[in-house]
């Protein structure tokens, strides 16, 4: 039973310090929102403190916040401006100590949640709850929020996190109120993600659900907030992903059958896009965020969190014996892992032998306008161009030098950030990221390059006349229209997978609840994962279950994808379930 002492609802106590656990891409752009905020009445604004773990790779941020200096990489809107103005105020700083929790009167969690294989990585965030039960102190009369912006694997809330919390000793609801609200960001994006995407926020207790929509009110000024249960939001927040990630995959299908035949990629796409009732703009439009069924075909898929919230979503399948090798998810995780080698056999056959060429690759980032490395395919494609013997430059203007994942591929002697020490000698540019630097300065690195025969385009960063009179090839830019046949098989394509994986959420789903949903009010449902996942930004429509058959038409069409959702094994429920 809740203890009811403190003066005001835990929806509306009043904060005096609110620590940020995590200066990443979360946990910055929260601390500089939550410091830049308006005061609440006549409540004085609370101090912010981001708390970071003095490691190696990451200690050096505290001296870069504090200094007014952003620690996360690539051109971000807003953020050094307002991280600038909050540290100079006095609103915010960053520590190193933990000790300064002790105070805290709302806690942010943003660590990562990262896999070892197929295995979520908790390591991070449970190193957090265990700063929190090591300073947090017990206070009844005004328990703190503790609120994770991390996203987590479904059933982790229940089987992670509060058995940890309660071993720690706090009682949830008289030591503290404990809340989910994954985060939704994208680089590129970080504030105007925060503060105008919808979010879904949980709490473990009503009066836990209640304190976290008052204080992301205090951030969220322009998206609506959506109270769920905990296990919901976690599925919510890794389906986006994974359908993202399958998405790409039946993309990169398309795009390399429409390389094999020398058709217009884009021009299926906006056909097939607009069959599906998912069109956007994204081709035309590079600051628009793809959103479609079929998105932007790319060298490959990475950064922080694609390549492994399709896999948090699948913890559990094995415990429901639900097989790994029908699953649409790990399906797509393989198709997209191998694609970095797949447009270097499309590059060969568009531009000939690399071997003994000299090849820069423009962008190492994982996207444009990024600095995040992480899972990067251009780093991928570089080791696979010197194992054929190029000569091979990487250049990136929002990445480090220094960057641990640069070392860990060993190229960090191939890195520059030098565009005309990277382009003068190369005799093939490839756009690896469609950075800003690279489209609007298209014409001043084209002068540089003056060795530069050929381009190719593996991100769609230019149009093939921008490239005259270099030779131009890329992704999906054949030059014959396609057939109504392609279109109809590839639109009948996408539907067998959009099915197949909502057969396989499904069975997830019954096997989390099952398991991990003691109540009614702890369950999932299919219609209620499939609403939310809707209010995600960058496009998450699930279809309904149903009965998937492989796609015969006459085009030659044929996907991996499709075959494996077709293969039977995820059955969609019965008729009214979930």
């Amino acid at each position: 039973m809740p203890l009811q002492s403190s003066a005001l609802p835990a929806s509306r106590r009043p904060l005096q310090r609110i620590v940020v656990i995590g200066a990443g891409p979360v946990g910055v752009p929260m601390a500089v929102l939550l410091a830049a905020a308006p005061a609440v009445e006549s409540e004085p604004p609370p101090e912010v403190l981001l708390l970071q773990r003095n490691s190696p790779a990451s200690g050096w941020k505290v001296g870069a916040l504090n200094a007014g200096r952003s620690p996360v990489g690539g051109d971000e809107p807003d953020l050094p401006e307002l991280l600038a103005a909050s540290v100079a105020s006095g609103r915010l700083r960053a520590t190193h100590d933990a000790a300064v929790l002790a105070a805290a009167d709302a806690v942010v969690i943003a660590t990562q949640t990262d896999v070892r294989g197929e295995v979520p990585d908790h390591e991070p965030l449970l190193a957090a709850l265990d700063a929190l039960g090591a300073h947090l102190p017990r206070r009844p009369a005004a328990p703190p929020l503790v609120l994770l912006e991390c996203t987590l694997a479904p059933s982790a809330m229940a089987s992670v996190v509060r058995p940890r919390l309660t071993t720690l000793g706090f009682e949830e609801d008289r030591d503290l109120l404990l809340a989910l609200s994954p985060s939704r960001v994208q680089p590129g994006r970080l504030v105007a993600r925060l503060r105008d995407a919808d979010k879904l926020v949980a709490g473990t207790t009503p009066a836990a659900t209640a304190a976290a929509l008052a204080f992301l009110r205090r951030v969220v000024t322009g998206g609506t907030l959506h109270p769920t249960n905990c296990l919901t939001a976690e599925l919510v927040k890794a389906l986006e992903n994974g359908w993202r990630d399958v998405r790409l995959a039946y993309t990169g299908e398309v795009a390399r059958f429409t390389d094999a035949h020398g058709v217009d990629f884009y021009a299926l796409r906006a056909e097939a896009n607009a069959a599906l009732a998912q069109a956007d703009e994204a081709a035309a439009d590079r600051d628009v965020v793809p959103s479609g069924g079929l998105l932007i075909p790319t060298l490959g898929v990475g950064g922080p969190c694609l390549p492994k919230d399709g896999l948090l979503l699948r913890w559990r399948a094995r415990e429901g014996g639900l097989p790994r090798d029908r699953s649409v998810v790990v399906a797509a995780r393989c198709l997209n892992d191998e694609a970095p080698r797949q447009v270097l056999a499309q590059m060969e056959h568009a531009l000939g032998p690399l071997n003994g060429r000299a090849v820069a690759l423009l962008g190492a980032a994982y996207r444009a306008n990024a600095g995040e490395t992480r899972h990067s395919p251009a780093l991928v494609l570089a080791r696979l161009l010197l194992g054929l013997g190029a000569r091979v430059t990487l250049h990136d203007p929002h990445v480090y030098p220094t960057d641990p994942e640069l070392r860990r591929a060993g190229l960090a002697e191939l890195f520059t950030r030098d565009l005309a020490g990277a382009v003068a000698p190369a005799e093939v540019l490839v756009l690896c990221a469609a950075h800003r630097e690279y489209q609007d300065g298209r014409a001043a690195l084209l002068a540089l390059a003056r060795r530069a025969t050929q381009v190719f385009d593996a991100c769609n960063a230019w149009q093939p006349g921008d490239a005259a009179p270099r030779a131009y090839a890329g992704l999906g830019r054949g030059p014959a229209a396609p057939s109504p046949q392609l279109v109809a098989d590839v639109v009948a394509g996408f539907r067998a997978v959009e099915r197949g994986m909502a057969n396989e959420v499904a069975a997830l789903l019954a096997v989390l609840n099952a398991r991990y949903a003691p109540t009614p009010a702890d369950q999932a449902t299919l219609a209620e994962v499939r609403r939310l996942a809707a209010t995600c930004p960058t496009g998450c429509v699930l279809a309904a279950p149903g009965e998937v058959t492989a796609v015969d038409g006459g085009s030659g069409f044929r996907s991996a994808l499709v075959s494996c959702a077709a293969g039977g094994i995820f059955s969609p429920p019965p008729t009214g379930a979930g």
